[in-house]
This record gives structure tokens, sequence and C-alpha cells, in this order.
């Protein structure tokens, strides 16, 4: 880069002293420079020799002399523009202000006013462009600058410059035309970008300011790249309930598939927003302030909705139960396979991946367990959020606290690069730390040893985090700030209490399954430590929380026995109002007080139904708060993912929450469950790429679950796989060996319908008969008569209208409330029938 600017200035200096660079990016890099004859500050954007090659003077002379006949409030000016010596350039405005990514990134959320704003204002430049034949192709946070209150769009013409270069040249430079975190499907494609092309990606980018993160996100380019052609848009009010429902609906309209869908023009898509023909963004936004949301009412409005436990075929999802929907024990520990080694048992392994696994006591006595547990949570929690770097969380590590496998071997489970070990020791009146770093062959490339007094845990707790913090910064060559501990004490004996009572806490858990007597007096020693931790220090929600966390536990247990498992509610929601009256904004607090009031809802505690609509609105409420506080906030997400069952919410706001939950921890206690809820928010809307995805991700880690034996059955219904009806035989009995004894009836006419189906796609349609109507069940082995539902299914494949209307009928008599729901959306299954008379007086209108 010195040589590039030592080029430009030799080149332009008798008309631009050019000071320094400004900004880099992948195509150019913007230097400050002094235009001497104007005497004024002015932005030199120089492309990149190899794509100043690619796009050549002549091309590059006249797609800039076309961007610079605009001349719009809203659009940045282009001076001047050139060649010298082979560097191609043009000249800009200094702006005193910052680039729209920028503000992204200090920010994340911007005011649902100021968002609408700069949307307005971008909306008004793009709608002189595209009248005067002029389309952008990469509006993007950085292309849009913020001066002095407004918005100003840059770069117009450039894009149009690249695709005129040429695909294959443009290839050969590793380059690409658009962005694709904001390009739209037919961009993407290859395809001609008109002016609804330009209003996607703005979309996009108003998207990105309402929610803190754009619509689509992915590991590379192609898979980004992909979503945007293939998935549903998750609804912006999961994680923003300011957002105005006409901007929801604008955005949605916008970031349609089908160019055809969208607003035609920026006017329009500004008047979808709420802007009427003439009225300024200062304005709109203005009136914005004062309105109010719709959104109670309308969930009111769909009432009949929530009376339904599930909707569309949510009864095929293994273990479908409220407690096992939402269960807090189980996981699963992930498949460790011998593999072959290639290229060293690390290879791959990113070192910026890492994972603090349980610290061990030396002790003789086993004293110090409780504060080897405590400053691996320290540690974690420290570490959790570091910009650069990812850890894992404690369930993640806590599969191997006393596995006997290699290190390489849980460096390869837990795809981390760098392993953190620790050991706490008592060396007389002080105790030791020894901390160890290893990397993904399980080699030890650093440690250090770290002493304090035995009465000063929190100097210890400290020390450590700012040892490892400097040992992984040496490692990854980047700076590494360490994240304060929230909400902490500086009470060393009350921060003592906690960790001991955390260790009795994860005992009673450990003692759920085999002990239920040892289990409840474990949870009882731990509560009462937690009692005595409480007035030590007032201002410190934390023992109140975990205080709450036990007591939600215990109602879970408690689940066979409503009235019991009430009262432990109960008690929880006392703890956790505690908590919130210090904190309201604890995210932790809002987490459990959702969890507790929805649980409350499922164990059916709530027999008035207005009163149940308000608990559910309650519990959404809390939840929604915590992942705005928190988009870490993995419990809450998957409540959520669940929660949204009972509301007018769709796949994909179910599928968006459930994927947060495994992307902030992938090691939840009920991973199992949220990937069966991503498997079949995908394969209901038929987003099959992702459903199969999901299916093959829950059989690698959770190989002997039913239920990613189900979703591998239920493949072979789509097009996803071609009718294989030996294979879903043998799926089916895989199915029931699998299932516990008490559920194995069932679960054999379960898969004796989803084999129907393969059959009638096989074109085995008399096949296909017999076995439906062997395995239609009866009311005592399935009082919700779900093997209905898929047998109308069967028989709407077969194009048996009549016999499919026939067993909806049985169906939505004992399931009354999915008539609206089937009446507006009969989903893949039973749009064949969406025409039919017999069909349509069954299920209405959908009003």
């Amino acid at each position: 880069m010195s040589d590039i600017l030592s080029r430009l200035q030799d080149a332009l200096q008798d008309r631009y002293g050019i000071q320094r660079e400004l900004g880099r990016g992948g195509m150019a890099t913007v230097y400050l420079a002094t235009d001497l004859k104007h005497e004024r500050e002015v932005a030199i954007k120089v492309f990149h020799p190899e794509l100043s090659a690619t796009m050549g003077p002549e091309r590059f002379d006249r797609e800039i002399k076309i961007a610079a006949k605009l001349q719009h409030p809203n659009i940045l000016t282009l001076f001047d523009s050139g060649s010298a010596d082979g560097l191609l350039y043009y000249v800009m405005p200094f702006v005193y202000g910052e680039s729209l990514r920028e503000r992204l990134d200090r920010d994340s959320l911007l005011p649902v006013d100021f968002a609408l704003h700069v949307a307005l204002e971008v909306a008004d430049a793009l709608g002189y462009a595209h009248s005067l034949g002029i389309v952008h192709r990469d509006i993007k946070p950085e292309n849009i600058m913020l001066s002095g209150g407004h918005a100003l769009v840059a770069d117009f013409g450039i894009a149009r410059a690249l695709s005129e270069a040429g695909g294959q040249k443009l290839t050969e430079t590793g380059m690409a035309v658009g962005t694709p975190t904001y390009m739209s499907p037919e961009q993407a494609a290859g395809d001609p970008a008109g002016p609804t092309s330009d209003i996607y990606s703005l979309a996009c980018v108003l998207y990105e300011m309402l929610a803190g993160q754009p619509p689509f996100t992915g590991p590379n380019s192609r898979a980004i790249m992909a979503r945007h052609a293939m998935e549903q848009v998750p609804s912006l009010q999961v994680v923003r309930d300011t957002v105005p429902d006409e901007v929801e609906d604008a955005i949605m309209a916008a970031l349609s598939k089908v160019t055809a869908d969208r607003p035609q023009t920026a006017a329009q898509f500004s008047e979808m927003l709420g802007a009427p023909p003439g009225e300024t963004a200062s304005r709109l936004t203005a009136r914005r302030s004062t309105a109010t949301r719709r959104t109670a009412a309308r969930t009111a409005a769909n009432r009949a909705i929530l009376e339904a436990p599930s909707r569309k075929r949510r009864a095929l999802v293994a273990g479908a139960v409220a407690v096992v929907l939402l269960a807090v024990g189980g996981g699963g520990v992930l498949l460790l396979r011998d593999r072959p080694s290639r290229g060293g048992l690390g290879a791959g392994l990113d070192p910026a991946s890492i994972a603090v696994l349980t610290f061990e006591d030396l002790s003789r006595d086993g004293t110090l367990g409780y504060l080897a547990d405590g400053l691996t949570d320290a540690l974690i929690a420290s570490l959790s959020g570091v910009q650069g770097i990812s850890v894992v969380s404690r369930g993640g590590v806590d599969q191997f606290r006393d596995a006997s496998v290699g290190r390489d071997s849980i460096a390869r489970a837990l795809q981390a690069g760098t392993l953190i070990l620790g050991t706490v020791e008592p060396r007389g009146s002080e105790v030791a730390v020894g901390l160890r770093l290893l990397d993904g062959t399980g080699t030890d490339f650093d440690r250090v040893t770290i002493t304090a007094k035995a009465d000063d845990p929190l100097r210890l707790r400290d020390s450590l985090a700012a040892e490892a913090a400097r040992r992984i910064r040496r490692r990854l060559g980047t700076e590494i700030r360490i994240r304060q501990q929230r909400e902490g004490t500086q009470n060393v004996q009350a921060w003592s209490l906690l960790q001991q009572a955390e260790q009795w806490r994860r005992r009673a858990e450990a003692e759920a399954r085999s002990d239920t007597t040892a289990m409840r007096q474990a949870y009882l020693r731990a509560d009462s430590l937690l009692a005595l931790t409480e007035p030590l220090d007032a201002r410190w929600p934390d023992p109140i929380v975990l205080r709450a966390r036990i007591a939600y536990s215990r109602s879970r247990v408690l689940a066979n026995d409503p009235l019991a498992a009430g009262a432990m509610i109960a008690e929880g929601l006392g703890h956790v109002g505690r908590a919130l009256a210090i904190n309201p904004n604890n995210a932790d607090a809002l987490e459990l007080r959702g969890n507790l009031r929805y649980w409350r809802l499922l164990l059916g505690l709530e027999p008035d139904q207005r009163r149940e609509q308000a608990q559910l609105d309650s519990a959404q409420a809390d939840l929604e708060r915590a992942v705005q506080l928190n988009d870490r906030q993995a419990g809450a997400w998957a409540t959520l993912s669940h929660l949204y069952y009972r509301t007018t919410k769709t796949e994909a706001d179910i599928n968006f929450a459930a994927r947060r939950a495994l992307e902030a921890d992938a090691f939840l206690s009920n991973a199992d469950v949220i990937l069966q809820r991503l498997f079949f928010s995908s394969y209901d809307p038929g987003q099959l790429t992702d459903a199969v995805h999901w299916c093959d991700e829950g059989k690698r880690r959770f190989p002997d679950d039913p239920a990613f034996v189900q979703c591998q059955l239920l493949l072979y219904t789509t097009r996803a796989r071609d009718p294989d009806p030996p294979a879903a035989w043998r799926l089916a009995d895989s199915l029931v060996k699998l299932t516990p004894e008490s559920g194995q009836a069932y679960q054999r006419l379960n898969g004796q319908m989803i084999v129907a189906a393969v059959l009638a796609r096989a074109g085995k349609a008399d096949s296909a008969r017999r076995l439906v109507e062997r395995s239609q069940g009866n009311s005592d082995l399935d009082p919700t008569r779900d093997l209905m539902l898929f047998g109308a299914f069967v028989f709407a494949l077969l194009d048996d209208r009549e016999k499919a209307v026939d067993y909806l009928r049985t169906y939505l008599a004992r399931n009354p409330g999915r008539r609206i729901e089937l009446g507006k959306d009969p989903g893949w299954w039973f749009r064949p029938l969406a025409n039919d008379p017999g069909f349509r007086a069954l299920v209405g209108s959908g009003t």
C-alpha cells in the first residue's frame, strides 16, 4: 500500500496533496487529501491495481461520467476521476461524519425513528437515480455516509463498471460485484439487477439497523446467497417489538424472492414504510414517535390458534409432551469416532475457538472443589463475548469432566483449537492455580502459576482472567479485552458461598435420574447456602437468581404433581421478582421469569383463558426482553422457539429462535430438542436443504435418539429423497427399537404411516392404502388423532381427495383450533386439496 500511496502522490502532486489513509476495503483504499486548487479537503478512492487493470480506464471513465451527472442532496457528489500511473481513482467530498457501518459497529441496534430516517433518505436518492436509469447495485452500510443528521449514498456507478468488466476477468481477481449479505437473489444468480434489486438491498440494510444483524448470515458468501434465495426472513418483531407493523410488512415485501412481489419503485417502498407522497423523512419519523403497535389486537383476533396444543404437523415431533420439549436435563455427548489423522490431529482447528475445561481440585480432602468450579465459570464468563474469539459453554466442557478422553479428542469434539486446563492446590496459607494452554493436538504451548491468599479468591479470579487473556493474545497476535464480571460482588464470603451453592446444585442435577432423595437434599442444601449469601451483599442479584433457578429445576422434577410444581413456580417467581427489583435489566432473571410463567401455563395451572393469554404474552415479553439485552441468552432463545408454536409466529420465527439458541450455545442441555425443532420448522414450510442439514446434524450428535431416525424417515416423503420403500421400512423398524417400551405401540403405527407416504410416492397406491387403514389407531392410543392427520396426507399424495378430507374431519373433530390455520395455509402437505370443495367446506376461508 505504501507503493500505491507513493505512485499516487507522484502522479497527482500538482492537483492534490495526499495526506494519509482513511480506510481500506476489498476493492479500494481511501485517502484524505487537499484539493490544491480549491483549498478544500477531499477523499480520494483508489482501486487496487488488479481491479484497475480489470476495469480498464475507458470503461471506468464511461461509467463514472454517468455517475457524475447525479445531483441530489442524499448522493455523495463526484468531484473528479481519472487514471494515475495505471491506478483508477475518483474524488469525493471529505465527509465530516461516519459511515453507517461504523455507526452499526458501535451501537448495533439503532433507534427506530433514526433507522427510518436513514432508509427514507436513501430511498429518495435511489428513486432519483433510478429515474435516470442508474442502478447502484451495491447498497450496504459501508456505502451510506452519515453527516449532519443526513444520509449520503456513495459509490454510484462503481458496481456497474465492475459488471461491465466481465464476469470471467472479475472472477480471476477474486472480487465479486455486490456484497452477499445485502445482495438480491437475482443479482446473486448473475441476472440483470434492476431498481427492485436496490430496494431489496436497502431493505436488508434497514433490517440490520432495526434488528442488530442482517436478515441472513452464514459462514461464507455462497451460504449467505443460498439463504437469500431459499429461506424465509425471520420476523423483526421477534427481537424488536417496537418495530411498527407497517414497517415490518414493508421490509418483508421488499425482501420478496420474486421481483414482481416487491415494491416496484423506491417511492412505493417509502409509502409502504408509512411516508405519504411528498412527506419528508423528518416529518414521518416525528409522526411515528407517537404511533402505537397493533400486535396485541392482532394476537387477540387469532385467539383460536392458541387453543390448539400445536400447529401444522407438530404432533410428529418426537416427545411433543411439554415436559420433554422444555427439558432442562439430558443432553448428549458428541459422538467421538477414531479417525485417521490427516495433517496432524489438530489440523484445521481454529485457535480462536477456546474451551476452558473444568479445573481440577488437587486438595486432599476435596475442600477446594467449589473454588475450582467457581474459577472455571468465572474464566468462561470473562472470555465469553470477547470480540475475535469464541468460547465453548460450560455445558460443552462438562461432558468431559470425568471422561478419560485424550485432549486431542476433546479438542476435535468441541472444535476448539485452544484448550485451557487448570488446577487448584492449597499451599500453606495460600492457594495456587496452575494454568495450562494446549493447542488442538493436545500439546502444551504455555503455562503459568498464580498464587493468592486463601482468603482472597476474588484476587485469584481476576488475576486468572488477566493471565489467560495475556497468553491468548500472545497466541493469536490480536488484542483481547476480557469481559468485566457482571453485577459482581466484592464480598469474598458471599462469592465463596455462592460457589459452594453451585457445587450442590450441580450435584443435585447429577442425582436427578438415580436418587431423588439425594437430589432433593442437594437442592435444599444449595438453597440454604444461598439464603445465607443473599444478605451479605444486598445489591448483588446472582444468589437470588440462582435460588430462582433451583426452584424452577425442582418444579420440573415435580411435573407429575402439578400442585407441588405450582408451589415451586410461585417460590421461583418470588425470588426472581427480588432480583429484578435490584436490576430490572438482568437478562438471566428475565429469562427465568419467562420460563417460570410459560412452564406454569404448560402445566395447565391457569384455567381462565384470558389470564392464560396474558400469562403467555408476559412470558413472551420477558424472554424477548432477555434476548434484546443479551443476544447470547441461549436458554431464552430455546424457550421462545417452543413458545412461538402457541402464537401467530411463523416457522421462520421458530427456526430463527432455535438457530440463535444453538449459535449462542451449541451444547444446551436440550440441544437434541432444539435440533428437532430446527428440522420441523424447515420441513413444514418445505425448506428441504435445511431440513436435511438439521436431521443429519441431529443424527451425528444423538445417534440413539429415535427423533433423528424419524426425521430420516420423513425426508423420504419429500423431494429431497427418492422414494425407497425398503429403506423406509428399515428406518421404521429402527424407530420402534429405539423408542422406550411405553411408546412403542404408537411409534409403530406412526412409522407405518410415514412408510405409507413413501409407498404413495413410489407409485404403490394399493399398498399405501392398506397400510394407512391398518395404522390409523384409536382415541385410546392416540387421543389427539394425529395419525389421522398423517393418513390424510397419504391420501392427498394418492389424489384421493374424498378420503383425505374424511381423515382430516376426524382429526379436526379433536383439534378444532386447527381449522382456521389450515384454511389460511394448507401447507405443502395439503396444497393439492386447497381448491377442493370438500376441503374448503371443512376448513372454511381461514377467517
